[in-house]
């Protein structure tokens, strides 16, 4: 996606995950919003968007972090909202191992409480570790989690796969968390070794 399009990516995110009331939109129980109405109220808040532009960012956006309908009418983020929303998301069975990325300062609760949600509808992990490290690195130094998926899903957890290729999951006990990978450069983290 072109650089100068990441200003009003970042607004249809912000407002198709989490708050699409600080515009005036609605969206439907899936997460839906009419993108005329998505459009007119960007404008109405002084966010400069049209559909070629729209168009060009679902397109183009590295993470797929939306989607439009077959009608080519409505528009919905694929996961990451806060706000109650059914994505009609069926469970499946996940691979043997997924990752989860975070920043080092979150490490010593994550290997200590498991992952939590937090204000979103699940916890999300990636299918390889250098995704899941970009992840990380949004919010501070990266650490990446091995997490035990199918291990998981044996013992009676649910895995979701949004449309772009995010796993989702309610959340993950200790128990299915690998310490870091690469977790030698860690050390000045102060990170406990948890125990096996």
């Amino acid at each position: 996606m072109r650089s100068s399009l990441v200003p009003q990516s970042r607004f249809i995110s912000r407002v198709l995950r989490h708050a699409p009331a600080s515009i005036g939109l609605s969206l439907d129980d899936a997460g839906w919003a009419d993108i005329d109405t998505l459009l007119g109220a960007a404008a109405a808040h002084g966010v400069v968007l049209d559909r070629m532009t729209l168009d060009e960012i679902v397109a183009t956006n590295d993470k797929q972090r939306f989607a439009i309908d077959a009608t080519g009418t409505r528009i919905r983020a694929n996961q990451g909202h806060s706000i109650d929303v059914d994505l009609g998301l069926v469970p499946v069975e996940p691979p043997q191992r997924l990752f989860h990325g975070t920043a080092t300062r979150y490490l010593q609760a994550i290997l200590r409480d498991g992952l939590h949600r937090g204000r979103r509808r699940h916890v999300h992990l990636s299918t390889d570790v250098d995704t899941a490290r970009r992840v990380g690195a949004r919010h501070g130094m990266p650490a990446v989690l091995g997490i035990q998926a199918h291990a998981m899903h044996t013992a009676g957890h649910m895995f979701y796969r949004a449309d772009n290729g995010v796993w989702l999951v309610d959340h993950v006990p200790r128990r299915f968390i690998d310490y870091p990978i690469n977790a030698s450069q860690y050390v000045s983290a102060d990170i406990d070794t948890p125990e096996t």
